[in-house]
């Protein structure tokens, strides 16, 4: 079993979602600083507590640019570009490509291949924006699939290999996190305590608020149209990544397909499941974990959580009933929100 959720292009609904959550949780005594931008096909913010912090501000998003021009497999003169590109041959990449590759090779070997960054020619396929959409050959999804195997990774020093030249990268599915992660990491050497960074639904907090209480950060209501959240969790310096199969997804002869692929069959999951929430301190733990738990259906993906230490998730499936970990209304606390 294996599936790979590229995080992309999620919609603006669950930014929304999120600013409405930063509306209930107020913004204490100290007037935050806010900046937006559009990377990754997604819109981002950054919010500081500290008004003063405009550098540092600026800094995040210049991170971003150099990251997108490193890992985004739509620009030709990335690191993930010429490896796909490259045909079996080494390329020599950037130590944070590195980085990046060998942590979702990990999650890969964690998950039995339920995370696989070689879902790319897999990816490519389905197309969740089209206005007219359409299923993808049949033929062309299964060797696709065939092509989807983390092994196929080959890394020396600097240098990526793919090993079946016909295979293609993409680390959609764990590359905001990790930004997200070296974001909060440059603004705490930077000596900022509070704030919150939002790449495209995943949220990270720094540490607390000024006034000392947690961020109180929404769950969307999957395919409300207007992002609202059906739930609230509060956090302090911990992240909030969800995966759900309305961040892109189309309906075609009443069928609802979605871009949480499983790589046996190369279509979308069908097992109960409308998203997974994941609270942890690692915002690329979150993205891998949300795929993994996902791909593992409500049961066996609640098990992994209650064996990670401070893990916990919240499962929504079709019913909209939330099911959550042990931490969640204990050591996290958790608000439902009835429309």
């Amino acid at each position: 079993m294996k599936t790979q959720n590229i995080q992309y292009k999620k919609r603006t609904l669950f930014i929304t979602a999120a600013l409405l959550a930063l509306l209930l949780s107020g913004c204490g005594r100290t007037e935050p600083i806010t900046k937006s931008g559009f990377y990754f096909d997604t819109i981002i913010s950054v919010t500081l507590y500290d008004p003063s912090k405009t550098n540092e501000l600026e800094h995040c998003f210049e991170l971003a640019q150099l990251y997108e021009s490193y890992f985004s497999a739509k620009r030709a003169d990335s690191d993930i570009s010429k490896i796909n590109a490259s045909a079996g041959h080494p390329v020599r990449v950037h130590e944070e490509t590195l980085e990046l590759i060998q942590k979702g090779i990990a999650y890969a070997k964690r998950s039995n291949g339920a995370f696989d960054p070689t879902i790319g020619r897999l990816t490519s396929l389905w197309d969740f924006h089209a206005k007219s959409p359409r299923l993808p050959d049949a033929d062309e999804v299964k060797a696709a699939a065939a092509t989807v195997n983390y092994k196929s990774i080959l890394i020396d020093k600097d240098t990526v290999t793919l090993s079946d030249p016909d295979a293609a990268l993409d680390l959609g599915g764990i590359a905001k996190g990790y930004i997200a992660d070296k974001m909060k990491a440059y603004l705490t050497a930077q000596g900022i305590t509070s704030g919150l960074i939002n790449l495209g639904g995943n949220v990270l907090a720094i540490g607390e608020k000024p006034d000392g209480s947690a961020y109180t950060i929404g769950i969307q209501k999957p395919f409300d149209e207007t992002g609202a959240p059906i739930a609230s969790v509060s956090v302090k310096d911990q992240t909030v990544v969800t995966s759900g199969i309305y961040e892109r997804s189309f309906t075609l002869d009443g069928r609802c397909y979605h871009h949480i692929l499983d790589t046996d069959t190369g279509y979308p999951y069908e097992n109960g499941l409308l998203s997974v929430t994941v609270i942890c301190d690692s915002s690329a733990d979150g993205d891998g974990l949300s795929t993994t738990c996902f791909a593992l259906g409500l049961e066996q993906g609640l098990a992994l959580i209650e064996s990670l230490d401070k893990t916990d998730a919240v499962f929504i499936t079709s019913d909209y009933k939330l099911h959550s970990s042990s931490g969640i209304g204990t050591t996290i606390p958790m608000r439902e929100i009835v429309h």
